[in-house]
């Protein structure tokens, strides 16, 4: 696979209005690249507006990832998608972007690659599975090979807040500001580490 960078890399790309999903995004890199030979890169997207239009923004954000391009997507060896939950599905602007890539659907350039999903809601039942399935709809017509989490990951039954077979999530509460607890932080590790085996055996075996 070509790509411009010297490594395969897996693109993490979200979208976070309060930091906790740009924390998950940041645990989950940090589990691709506990793996050799494999980079991990983080993009994000920008606000839209009420006339669903990008929001006014600055071509580079002031802080945080920099702003997903199509050929991020068209050159990676593996995606994570994380969002917050919005009414039990993706926030708009994550959303809006993915509706952008019909060329590359069209291509079939993202078929056969392994994705995963992740999210952050404010109460325990404030939508997280719904919206990680969700998030796997676009992916699964672009052809992509959905990487959940097993139950071999023990925090998956010990959790007492996030974490779901179908991707890393966050119980965010109300105010947005309680902190990601070890099994979360653990399972965004597992899931990052996960996907990047698989994009690893998977260019192996290309």
């Amino acid at each position: 696979m070509s790509t411009p960078s010297s490594a395969p890399y897996v693109l993490i790309l979200y979208y976070s209005r309060f930091g906790a999903t740009q924390q998950m995004a940041n645990f989950i890199a940090r589990g691709v690249e506990s793996l050799t030979g494999l980079e991990a890169r983080l993009r994000t997207v920008p606000p839209v507006s009420p006339a669903t239009e990008p929001a006014s923004q600055p071509s580079i954000p002031d802080t945080g990832a920099p702003y997903a391009t199509l050929d991020d997507l068209r050159h990676c060896a593996g995606l994570v998608l994380g969002s917050p939950t919005r009414f039990g599905n993706m926030a708009a602007p994550l959303k809006y972007f993915l509706d952008g890539t019909g060329d590359l659907w069209f291509q079939g350039t993202l078929s056969g690659k392994p994705a995963a999903v992740f999210s952050s809601s404010a109460s325990m039942h404030g939508g997280q599975e719904s919206t990680l399935l969700s998030m796997m709809l676009p992916l699964m017509h672009h052809g992509m090979l959905m990487v959940g989490i097993p139950f071999t990951e023990p925090q998956l039954t010990s959790t007492q807040s996030g974490g779901t077979p179908y991707g890393a999530s966050h119980v965010a509460g109300g105010e947005s500001n309680l902190p990601i607890t070890k099994d979360e932080k653990d399972l965004c590790l597992a899931l990052g580490k996960r996907l990047g085996g698989i994009a690893l055996r998977l260019l192996g075996a290309g």
